[in-house]
């Protein structure tokens, strides 16, 4: 047996009741004007039983109308409506059925057309077109939404004079709220109440958006069935049709709230609905269709006035956030940074909209306004939105309910408007709102009640019970206006605008700095190439003058002083040249022997090393692609620094170990020397700048910068870990073979 629960509402096929209300009676007709469908009471109307006429023409009743012209008034309706695809202005048709007067409507049910018979009188007490413009003029006076539709209600109640009339607005989630009420003395006000979803479900909220007037006249009155030709397999559409019959669960519904007669208008807000006018009486009343039509006319000014007023409401907000957000832009082009121009001034993304906290992430830094969660939560809301891969933007009004780790935080944020600033990045604009604990006033106990029947078939019923208890609402916040969400996107906008447009000038500046680079690195050759030649000059004549025995000592100790200074310029036009010349190699890669290369690097150290007692220990040695020069030159450079500060120790040891991950070879050259100062490992990089410690040590300061530019070069890395006066392990990783062959 399935298990009913109130989605069983939603499933009732309520627009195929195959019956109708038993006030008027209905006939459909196929394109030849073949008889189909009738309802089982024509009898009452024309003496006639409806399943004799099944499958006759319609010209065979033209003797039970009184109407001139006979039935072919019916065709030339038909084919009027086919015309201009339309029923309405045709409709009411005037006919007389045993000297009373009926309303013919016609509407296309498919390929049928249907004709509805319903009595011309009306239980009301004036002509409502005759009191319509002076009503609707009253009506519309207030400027405020809440004013206006509590005059509506008191001018409808005025017109049609039911016992009770209540504007019934919609909330997101489908439950409705009695916003606006007028009712008679001694009837009970509802004003303030709301009704859960399941009282009026998703297809009943459907069909309201079609017939925008809708009749129950007596919920007492019997419906009656509508019968069928056996051909007609499929149950008759009766959308379009006034006379359906309303759902008994419905029906039963009404009976529970002691309501005999009730009458609705639809008000739709930008092709949705937006609400109704309920009107309930406690006796039969019936209202026709003429009438009927007068109302919706009132439905559908109402409808006008409410779209006017919220959007005067929403662009008067609009208003506000945009002079707000106009403030945030011209902060964005002004400022140097994106976090100064958003989170820097008095006026900033906190005021984009209204919330009680905002947060921007960018460029891995997190920026905090007014009351917000903590570092950590932040992280992890955002890891919880990158996989809700959402689009752009995220909106809750719940979020502890959505998101757990929430809870905690409720009280400052239960409400989230996020914001996605780059689809690639984790970057964020997120506004936070605080919790706002609501008493909702619900009309009675929601829960259905379930019976089994005589079938053991579970049937649902309606709610019996309508006194009012309350319910206080947790874990939320005020939902995000439209006017919120447009001032978000509209930041949005003007941040990605700003984000490209500094990013065109990085990369433009990038490559300005180049091409000067460029320049600057063949200039720089250049010159140090041209220096060569006067120092070999200076040099050889200063030479030739020591050669003198006669020189007196104070001349010859100055020209020592010329061959040193000229023997440290060539030195470091030396260095100079080999710096420049990395960016002027060609990747002429090849994989490279690195156990041959370091050997031949070490027995050339231990050869010049004047210590008996220097070891020099080579391990592993995974090959690599590279430039065999510079990568010689990398670790003559950097095995020659660790034997030159390793010298004055007793026992002089350095070790080169070799390692292989999954996308990289990255070799340690570990001494155990002088060491470095922690505060001067990064300047050692540098060109012509040396540690404080290797004062006495010989150097032009060039060697390692030429070895982080040749690793540049490579594509690799170049870093050091060290201690002052335990020695130093500097470390340089290579891109594998493949990779390296695939960045060249």
């Amino acid at each position: 047996m399935e298990k009913t629960d109130l989605t069983n509402c939603d499933r009732e096929p309520i627009h195929i009741p195959g019956k109708i209300q038993a006030h008027g009676f209905m006939i459909a007709v196929d394109k030849s004007f073949v008889i189909t469908h009738c309802s089982e009471n024509i009898r009452q109307f024309l003496n006639t039983e409806a399943h004799t006429l099944l499958g006759q023409s319609l010209s065979n009743l033209e003797n039970l109308f009184s109407t001139e012209g006979s039935s072919s008034f019916v065709k030339q309706l038909v084919d009027a409506g086919m015309t201009i695809k339309d029923f309405a202005p045709q409709n009411p048709y005037p006919v007389i059925i045993q000297q009373q007067t009926f309303n013919l409507v016609l509407s296309q049910s498919k390929q049928l057309f249907i004709l509805e018979f319903e009595p011309e009188y009306s239980d009301l007490q004036q002509e409502l077109h005759n009191i319509l413009g002076a009503s609707i003029s009253d009506m519309l006076t207030d400027s405020a939404l809440n004013q206006l539709l509590i005059k509506t209600a008191i001018q409808i109640k005025r017109i049609i004079g039911y016992d009770r009339v209540m504007i019934y607005r919609f909330h997101d989630d489908g439950h409705g709220e009695v916003v606006a009420e007028a009712h008679s003395e001694g009837v009970k006000p509802w004003m303030g109440q709301h009704y859960p979803a399941s009282d009026i479900p998703a297809q009943a909220r459907e069909l309201y958006k079609i017939n925008q007037v809708r009749l129950v006249s007596d919920v007492y009155q019997e419906p009656s069935a509508v019968l069928a030709l056996p051909s007609q397999v499929l149950p008759l559409d009766l959308t379009h049709v006034g006379l359906r019959a309303v759902s008994p669960i419905h029906i039963q519904y009404l009976k529970n709230m002691g309501t005999n007669s009730s009458f609705s208008i639809s008000l739709i807000d930008n092709k949705e609905l937006w609400g109704l006018v309920a009107c309930h009486n406690y006796s039969p009343r019936f209202i026709n269709y003429k009438e009927r039509h007068a109302a919706k006319l009132v439905g559908q000014i109402l409808s006008s006035a409410i779209s006017y007023r919220k959007y005067n409401e929403q662009d008067s907000r609009k208003s506000e956030l945009r002079s707000k957000v106009d403030e945030l832009i011209k902060r964005l082009s002004r400022d140097k940074t994106l976090e100064e121009a958003l989170c820097g001034h008095e006026i900033n993304m906190l005021h984009a909209v209204e919330a009680t906290g905002a947060v921007l992430v960018y460029d891995k830094k997190i920026h905090r306004l007014g009351r917000t969660p903590g570092y950590t939560f932040i992280q992890a809301l955002i890891e919880w939105l990158e996989e809700k891969k959402e689009s752009f933007l995220y909106t809750t009004d719940r979020l502890p309910a959505l998101f757990p780790k929430a809870m905690e935080e409720k009280a400052i944020a239960s409400g989230l408007l996020a914001i996605r600033i780059n689809p690639e990045l984790k970057e964020y604009m997120l506004w936070f709102r605080k919790e706002v604990f609501h008493t909702i006033r619900w009309a009675g106990n929601q829960e259905k009640q379930i019976t089994i029947d005589r079938n053991n078939i579970e049937q649902i019923h309606p709610r019996n019970s309508f006194e009012v208890w309350s319910q206080t609402v947790q874990m939320t916040a005020v939902p995000w206006s439209e006017a919120d969400i447009h001032s978000a996107l509209r930041l949005r906008e003007e941040v990605s605008f700003t984000t490209n447009r500094k990013a065109t000038e990085v990369r433009l500046l990038n490559e300005k700095l180049k091409i000067a680079y460029d320049e600057l690195d063949a200039f720089s050759y250049t010159i140090s190439h041209d220096l060569k030649n006067p120092l070999s000059s200076i040099k050889g004549y200063a030479q030739i003058l020591t050669r003198d025995e006669n020189l007196d000592p104070k001349t010859r100790q100055m020209l020592d002083r010329i061959l040193s200074g000229t023997g440290k310029m060539q030195g470091m036009i030396r260095d100079i040249l080999s710096y420049s010349r990395v960016g002027q190699t060609k990747k002429d890669f090849s994989l490279l022997n690195m156990y041959k290369m370091l050997n031949e690097i070490k027995q050339e150290l231990i050869a010049g090393a004047d210590h008996s007692r220097l070891k020099i220990l080579i391990e592993n040695t995974p090959a690599f692609y590279g430039n065999e020069t510079m990568v010689m030159q990398v670790f003559s450079n950097l095995i020659g620094n660790a034997v030159k500060f390793s010298l004055k120790r007793p026992d002089p040891l350095v070790i080169i170990q070799g390692e292989e991950s999954e996308s990289e070879i990255t070799y340690s050259i570990q001494d155990n020397g002088i060491g470095i100062l922690p505060n001067e490992t990064e300047k050692i990089f540098g060109l012509f700048t040396r540690s404080d410690e290797v004062a006495d040590f010989e150097g032009s300061g060039v060697g390692l910068a030429i070895v982080k530019k040749i690793m540049e070069n490579h594509q690799g890395k170049i870093w050091v870990e060290t201690k002052a006066g335990l020695g130093s392990c500097f470390y340089v990783s290579f891109q594998k073979p493949a990779a390296a062959l695939s960045a060249n």
